[in-house]
């Protein structure tokens, strides 16, 4: 793998696929790792608070033997107290890598630019690349073959979303995003996932019609209609994403048994009802659980460099 994981796009085939297959490996088999990191520490510089984010990655360094050190919002006012450049470059003396949950992207990529050691986007505006990773491992689970899955995305063209169409193109699924119009996904995210879907035989159609998109789907995902920031927009968006809100109706015009997803918290009642959150079909928690799994493998095959099998 390359140095930092901060973009699905930033992935090899080989690349994405190993961590899927090691993933497997390490979640059937969780005491043959728990020293695979031992002596090692990360750094959790949090920008964005979270429940999932922090337990996974602390969770995660402990059951590899190493440590993680939570940074609040509060701890090095990074980016303004001191530069991204400046605590990177202090951080680097003291851990051997960094998980970073923050708003731009930028901030990530200066992150990196500045530390020789691995970097992992734990969430920007821009990007949710653990999450979507974790997504698609519980996909595999649940499904199997990847490239014969039909994904179907519901809601704001987010970060979530984005990352989610990075990997569909990587796994060479077919994918169909419905938001309301002026909520799509970005345009350069989308010319990547096509680009990188090439030679996978991904295909991606987006629409404002969500019976459409959920037509021939295996899984419906939804994400919040008013991201961390946009509380502001709250009373707006929830009228024009009233529409797109997965409910019983929507999930029947799915394909029969398909499965229900989101990355959580879930803001019940609006983008989706606790009939179908809560339902034999939603696999929410399952997703949850694999962040844990995923991340513990990202970490170590950016922080230990090698498999390590006993």
């Amino acid at each position: 793998m390359n140095k930092d994981f901060i973009s699905i796009h930033d992935l090899s085939l080989y690349d994405f696929h190993e961590i899927l297959d090691l993933t497997v490996k390490m979640k059937a088999n969780p005491r043959s790792y728990r020293k695979a990191l031992k002596n090692n520490a990360l750094a959790m510089i949090f920008q964005k608070p979270s429940l999932r984010t922090r337990m996974t990655f602390e969770v995660g360094m402990l059951e590899l033997g190493g440590h993680a050190i939570y940074m609040s919002p509060s701890d090095g006012q990074v980016g303004v107290r001191e530069s991204f450049y400046d605590v990177g470059k202090n951080l680097e003396r003291w851990v051997q890598g960094i998980m970073i949950r923050t708003f731009a992207q930028q901030n990530i990529l200066d992150l990196a630019a500045a530390v020789k050691i691995p970097v992992i986007n734990a969430l920007s505006d821009l990007l949710h690349p653990c999450q979507a990773m974790a997504d698609f491992f519980t996909l595999k689970e649940k499904v199997g073959a990847l490239s014969k899955l039909n994904l179907a995305y519901v809601g704001d063209g987010n970060n979530v979303c984005h990352s989610l169409m990075l990997a569909g193109a990587k796994a060479g699924t077919a994918m169909s995003v419905a938001t309301p119009a002026g909520y799509e996904p970005k345009p350069e995210i989308v010319r990547l996932a096509e680009a990188d879907g090439r030679e996978t035989g991904f295909s991606l159609t987006l629409t404002d019609d969500p019976g459409k998109a959920v037509a021939r789907a295996d899984a419906v995902y939804t994400d919040v209609w008013a991201s961390m920031g946009q509380e502001a927009e709250k009373t707006e968006r929830a009228r024009i994403f009233a529409p797109f809100q997965v409910n019983r109706d929507l999930m029947a015009q799915a394909k029969k048994g398909a499965l229900f997803m989101h990355c959580l918290p879930a803001h019940r009642g609006d983008e989706v009802t606790d009939e179908v959150i809560d339902s034999p079909v939603s696999i929410v928690f399952d997703q949850a659980e694999n962040r844990l799994h995923v991340q513990k493998v990202i970490m170590l095959l950016l922080m230990g460099h090698k498999e390590k099998n006993g």
